[in-house]
């Protein structure tokens, strides 16, 4: 079953962060698809079986935090 995660994250700027977002997402099997707006910071995960905590922990260590709290 897939599932969608949306994220608002800090400190996206780029086309740089937009491209380290997605590769730090690609070892993750379970995810289909990443998007991500830099201008509204939004990230939006596509896959199945998906984990926020690790998916936010993941993008908090490559300088990426949440930003606000999504249920």
């Amino acid at each position: 079953m897939m599932e969608n995660l949306e994220l608002k994250l800090k400190n996206i700027k780029c086309d740089g962060c937009v491209a380290n977002i997605k590769e730090a997402l690609k070892v993750f099997n379970n995810i289909e698809t990443v998007t991500v707006n830099k201008e509204n910071g939004m990230v939006s995960i596509t896959g199945s079986s998906l984990q926020k905590k690790v998916l936010v922990d993941k993008l908090t260590a490559i300088g990426y935090p949440q930003k606000t709290i999504f249920n």
